[in-house]
């Protein structure tokens, strides 16, 4: 298995890429991780490290770069031995089962869609996102890939990401939810109706709408929006839970009452920290692409993309792009 690494991508450098890589290397004997960026770069810093790990890393030049701010259309039209685009050319060449980045993520869409093509059916690829929830993870897509959507994009966005969740999260017909303002069948707009009707008359495990202050519950696998709303609810999500830590910290921190009860409920502290981190979920797969793409948070820690390089092998043996394109073959006619 052989995973290709933007190591340029992200705001934290290459060399805490290059630790994540090593961490997913020693975790599963059967990997290898192609480094992309510019040769001498990376040699030096892979000569820094020891361990028999680094026998399983191998470096492809690729000069140039995508910063977080470029245009991803015009990264992708001039910028052609960019490390997103050298990567992505390499799973097109069979050269890599598997493409992982923390860099621009509409340049890394943009890429995958220019090198590999859509799946078979697919009208447009997404993006989709685990959440924590009082019970198991629930997936949310589309976060940000597709702003403007008709009812058909959301019928397919349910499709993969319910495919993708059977596979990956383990789960038996998993359960999807239609984001909406209420609960009630004619709520929402105009998009959300022509939705709920489509996945209505499917043969989807479709439970109906659910509201935002569902989405944390636990009780849907699934949740479809479009990208907009998604990419919002990610943002808002993001922002809440880092500012709950720190109100909490400054809470704890008024009081030697407070920080003498601290001390006995730290292990359930870094518990919940730890489960409300994005960085043990891994990335954000790209469905609907003809081939495995991962997108990383800017700012990930080598352990996200240690579990975004392990969650790249897990589709790509799972297969789960097989598994999307048969359930999309049931409903042809009807999207």
């Amino acid at each position: 298995m052989r995973i290709a690494l933007d190591a340029m991508g992200g705001d934290l450098g290459s060399e805490l890429l290059i630790d994540g890589a090593l961490s997913a290397i020693d975790k599963r004997p059967d990997l290898e991780v192609v480094l992309l960026g510019p040769e001498d770069l990376l040699k030096e810093q892979v000569a820094h490290r020891s361990g028999t790990g680094t026998g399983r890393l191998s470096i492809v030049h690729a000069p140039q770069t995508v910063s977080m701010h470029e245009s991803p259309v015009d990264a992708v039209r001039k910028k052609k031995d960019s490390t997103i685009m050298v990567g992505f050319d390499l799973v097109k060449t069979g050269q890599a089962d598997a493409m992982v980045s923390a860099g621009n993520s509409g340049a890394t869409m943009a890429a995958a869609v220019r090198k590999l093509g859509r799946l078979k059916g697919i009208a447009r690829p997404g993006i989709a996102s685990l959440f924590p929830t009082l019970k198991d993870p629930v997936m949310l897509m589309d976060i940000g890939a597709n702003v403007d959507c008709r009812s058909q994009h959301l019928f397919q966005f349910a499709i993969m990401a319910s495919s993708c969740s059977a596979l990956l999260l383990h789960k038996d017909r998993p359960t999807i939810g239609l984001l909406s303002i209420g609960e009630e069948t004619g709520k929402g707009n105009i998009l959300v109706k022509k939705t709920h009707a489509l996945l209505q008359q499917s043969a989807l495990n479709f439970i109906g709408n659910v509201e935002g202050r569902d989405v944390y519950r636990g009780e849907v696998d699934v949740i479809v929006c479009d990208g907009f709303v998604g990419n919002i609810s990610l943002k808002i999500s993001e922002g809440l839970a880092e500012a709950a830590m720190q109100m909490l910290k400054v809470e704890i921190m008024k009081s030697l009452r407070a920080k003498i009860g601290y001390f006995f409920i730290r292990k359930a502290f870094s518990s919940f920290k730890k489960r409300l981190d994005y960085a043990e979920y891994g990335g954000a797969p790209l469905l609907g692409i003809n081939g495995v793409g991962i997108i990383c948070h800017g700012s990930s820690s080598s352990v996200a993309i240690c579990n975004a390089i392990a969650e790249a092998a897990n589709m790509v043996e799972n297969r789960v792009n097989d598994s999307i394109v048969k359930t999309l073959q049931q409903y042809t006619e009807q999207v």
